[in-house]
């Protein structure tokens, strides 16, 4: 069973970090022999913003919240990683503290691989490069969506779209429930505005009879009410 996890793994770093088939079999070996598997606790960080990292995590289980602290000492999340996904590599290649801090949103596991196997390999391999910085350049295009989004929707539209990204990238349960359970306050970060109007804008769409809840579960009811709301119909 363990076996078919390793291969799996490997699987994802070779689709994250190797888009342009850029590393040679003995360069991928390498770096997926040096990683370690690593079980992070709901509500632990895997790195705090400001942090140097040594290396990066790639996640094999589980999901982790991306966030900013603002000015103002709130929360601003900029992104879910989930499955697949690679987080550290910007400040292991530039050598910069962390512009941003990563919390498990629930028990995740992680592959950590040391920076040095990634730096060995991409000092020596120019397509390597390339395609590290597509895919930063696409983690850079998501963060201006997520910007815009913020500038030119309203609380209630971001809620909306919020709802219908978790209710797509994490399907339901037996109940038709959203698989994936935030917080209150974890909506309200996202969509950056205070809990109090998140619970008030949930409220409403129960109101609508858009979502049913039950505790923190949110199920939603009329997936097309929620779509016009998003495109302003």
């Amino acid at each position: 069973m363990e076996d078919h996890h390793e291969g799996r793994c490997e699987n994802c770093i070779i689709r994250q970090l190797n888009a342009l088939k850029a590393l040679s079999k003995e360069e991928l070996k390498k770096i997926s022999d040096s990683k370690v598997t690593k079980s992070i606790k709901k509500g632990d960080a895997l790195f705090e913003e400001g942090e140097k990292l040594n290396g990066v995590f790639c996640v094999r289980n589980g999901v982790s919240k991306l966030s900013k602290m603002s000015d103002n000492g709130k929360d601003q999340i900029v992104k879910i990683a989930t499955k697949g996904e690679i987080l550290g590599q910007r400040s292991v290649i530039t050598e910069e503290s962390t512009n941003l801090s990563a919390v498990a949103l629930n028990d995740m596991e992680v592959c950590y691989i040391p920076k040095n196997h990634l730096t060995d390999t991409i000092s020596n391999n120019v397509a390597f490069i390339k395609a590290i910085l597509v895919h930063m350049a696409n983690d850079l295009k998501f963060a201006d969506d997520v910007i815009v989004n913020m500038a030119q929707k309203t609380v209630r539209q971001r809620i909306a779209e919020t709802l219908r990204y978790l209710d797509k990238n994490f399907g339901v349960d037996q109940d038709g429930y959203i698989a994936m359970t935030l917080t209150r306050e974890d909506i309200a970060n996202v969509v950056g505005t205070a809990k109090e109007a998140c619970i008030r804008t949930l409220t409403s769409f129960k109101k609508e009879g858009w979502i049913t809840t039950d505790g923190k579960r949110i199920k939603i009811e009329d997936d097309k009410a929620l779509h016009k709301l998003i495109e302003g119909l």
